[in-house]
């Protein structure tokens, strides 16, 4: 069965059950693009709730909502944050409209949730209006984007959290590791001795840095321009209106939400977009290379590095049996790839907009959500499926460093450049140690050679 219900294009059919109007079953019709629904991002669509709430309760306290009205679309929006009504969210994240297809399916299911908790059947938006109640005193061009900057929000804190955990289990690995001597490489060539604690330390460390990039760059989404209407002159908004409701939007989320002191420069402005998207990348460059380091450390077993362990995950081959491969390394340097990608969308859809407004938010949104998701996911996947079970080759690893030609960097200071020199490259000709070579011209004896050679002093490892 249908409702029929109209807009100043005329009437459409719209299913009797389904919580959201004619402007969502229109868009609907319109852009089956991506075959993203809003639904698929459901911070998203609580953050969305939140900014109808704060709207109702600011319109309210200033007089141009009664209490009645207010209270239903308030109660509408807690059980949407609640996670009730997902599905009524069939909106494609492609659209075109900057955003207005995403902002009128939230004001038409809250304004039919309300409708139903005030006694009234969906549609009779007499009693309560997605567009006179629900928007009241905004416009798609504040509304939206301050639903989307509460989403990244919300979406970086799963970030952030699953990314500390992966810096928690590579700092495990580093104290696990501490005493297993490996060489260092520079231009995949030997160079010095490290231990290999100090690798996944190193690794910890670069990661932990992004944890604070990314939370530094979310809060420039703090910044909302509701009360700015369509271009940012607050025409339509009541005075008063833009400070009162990021105060309740602060209050009601926990984060420091604060009125743009330029309405019509915040309206036409994703600066906080490119910012937080940028380090999103700046976090993938860093994955896929220590992913990539991981291919080559564990490679072989038999013709290559091998010095240590990833977890078997799956068979790796169709035709070569026992061939086991990194796949989940493989799988985190594709995704850093699609969120590369997702970046270099974000800065051209930022850089499209025009005049007062970027129509391009959608794109924008979609991208910067999807990536957010993409690396919540792959480094969970990380951590659990690959970097929990790295196991080390300890005698493998110390014999690749005895072997070296790169441990006669440690003999430098004491026996001269070009006694060190004469040594490497006769190592190199003959295929002999560097070890055996010092000893057998008699510029060291066993004890000193020793003592220099000793993992502590070579890796600085007390």
């Amino acid at each position: 069965m249908n409702r029929i219900e109209n807009d100043l294009i005329g009437d459409l059919n719209v299913p009797a059950d389904a919580y959201y109007g004619i402007h969502t079953q229109r868009a609907m019709n319109n852009f089956n693009i991506s075959g993203t629904k809003l639904s698929r991002f459901p911070e998203f669509v609580k953050a969305l709730a939140y900014v109808k709430w704060a709207a109702a309760e600011a319109n309210c306290q200033l007089g141009a909502m009664n209490n009645k009205t207010e209270e239903a679309i308030v109660e509408a929006c807690k059980k949407i944050i609640a996670g009730e009504y997902l599905d009524q969210f069939p909106s494609d994240m492609l659209q075109g409209g900057a955003g207005t297809s995403t902002n009128m399916n939230i004001n038409e299911v809250v304004a039919n949730i309300a409708l139903e908790g005030m006694g009234y059947k969906k549609g009779e938006y007499e009693h309560c209006s997605p567009y006179d109640h629900v928007n009241l005193s905004q416009s798609t061009n504040d509304a939206y984007p301050t639903g989307v900057k509460l989403g990244i929000l919300f979406y970086n804190e799963k970030l952030t959290e699953a990314l500390q955990k992966l810096v928690d289990s590579l700092k495990n690995k580093g104290k696990e590791f501490a005493h297993v001597i490996t060489m260092g490489r520079t231009h995949l060539q030997d160079a010095i001795p490290l231990t290999l604690g100090q690798e996944f330390d190193a690794y910890a460390a670069t990661l932990e840095k992004e944890i604070d990039y990314l939370k530094y760059n979310a809060n420039q989404c703090l910044e909302i321009n509701m009360g700015a209407t369509a271009v940012g002159t607050g025409l339509n908004a009541i005075p008063g209106y833009a400070g009162l409701c990021a105060g309740i939007l602060a209050k009601i989320t926990g984060y420091a939400f604060y009125p743009a002191t330029n309405l019509v420069e915040a309206t036409s402005s994703t600066g906080a977009f490119v910012a937080y998207s940028s380090a999103m990348k700046r976090l993938t460059t860093k994955l896929s290379k220590m992913a990539n380091d991981l291919r080559i450390l564990t490679s072989g077993p038999r013709c290559g590095i091998y010095e240590i362990n990833l977890p078997p995950r799956q068979a790796g081959s169709s035709i070569m049996p026992g061939k086991v491969n990194p796949v989940i390394a493989e799988v985190v340097s594709q995704t850093c790839f699609k969120v590369m990608g997702n970046d270099l969308t974000v800065m051209m859809a930022a850089e499209a907009g025009q005049l007062q407004l970027n129509v391009m938010e959608p794109v924008i949104t979609y991208s910067i959500l999807e990536s957010q998701n993409l690396l919540t996911n792959v480094i969970d996947c990380f951590r659990a499926n690959c970097v929990d079970g790295i196991t080390a080759n300890v005698e493998h690893c110390k014999d690749l460093v005895m072997n070296s030609i790169g441990i006669v960097t440690a003999l430098n200071p004491y026996i001269g450049y070009n006694n060190s020199t004469a040594i490497a490259k006769e190592a190199l000709e003959t295929g002999r140690g560097v070890y055996e070579l010092v000893l057998e011209k008699g510029v060291l004896s066993k004890e000193e050679l020793d003592k220099i050679l000793n993992p502590e002093n070579m890796t600085g490892v007390r």
